[in-house]
């Protein structure tokens, strides 16, 4: 059974500028790309609201995709004005951001709770007046001592294998979102709280590592 919630803004978010394209920070904008890829036809592009956001109507009930142009720290003013403006809530609100606090290769779906300390949440729940909203994190691990090191690495952009990963958890998240407007988040949580792409990842390199290591035994022992 779906969920009476409806969540009529989704809001991805990132830092706006060719500078800050395939960065940490900009997790949400990957995801919000993603599913304008997905809903390709649908979605009326308009600028607005401090923001780059794109309209339609799916499943029956209207869907706006938005990232804000305010840069992170300052997202609050342009989804706060984007919900007035369309009369919706804070709870029609899902928003997805990166977070350090989750290993790169993971997601975590919640329907409410602190900004932990991501200036774009934080934002936001001021605008708002509220933490009562869904979000979406996606890890990008926390690699780093220090504040300034942690400001450079989230900024830092995603490299090799770690390319490789996000792409692929970007993907998982663009499908959770799906199934949030389809069944609703009780029933994504369920599905999408528990998924550690890194994992996969870890045991494949094994898999390959273990039939490197047979094979090399079979050539030395005919």
């Amino acid at each position: 059974m779906r969920e009476e919630t409806r969540y009529n803004l989704v809001t991805g978010l990132g830092n706006p500028g060719a500078e800050y394209a395939g960065t940490r920070h900009n997790a949400g904008f990957m995801v919000i790309d993603l599913l304008l890829k997905k809903l390709s036809g649908r979605m009326e592009e308009i600028h607005g609201c401090s923001s780059h956001y794109w309209k339609g109507n799916y499943a029956g009930n209207l869907l706006l995709l938005q990232k804000p142009e305010t840069f992170m720290n300052l997202s609050g003013n342009a989804v706060a004005p984007l919900l007035a403006k369309n009369g919706l809530k804070a709870e029609n609100l899902l928003v997805i951001s990166d977070d350090v606090d989750l290993p790169l290769g993971r997601i975590r779906i919640r329907k409410n709770g602190s900004c932990g300390g991501h200036n774009g949440l934080r934002s936001i729940m001021e605008k708002v007046g509220t933490e009562s909203f869904a979000r979406l994190r996606i890890g990008i691990g926390h690699d780093f001592r220090g504040a300034a090191q942690g400001a450079e690495y989230v900024l830092g952009r995603f490299e090799g294998e770690e390319k490789e990963l996000i792409d692929a958890v970007t993907e998982k998240a663009a499908e959770a979102v799906m199934l949030i407007l389809h069944r609703g988040l009780s029933f994504a949580m369920n599905s999408f709280n528990k998924m550690d792409l890194s994992a996969r990842e870890e045991k494949q390199e094994k898999s390959e590592e273990d039939v490197k290591e047979n094979t090399s035994e079979q050539i030395s022992n005919p």
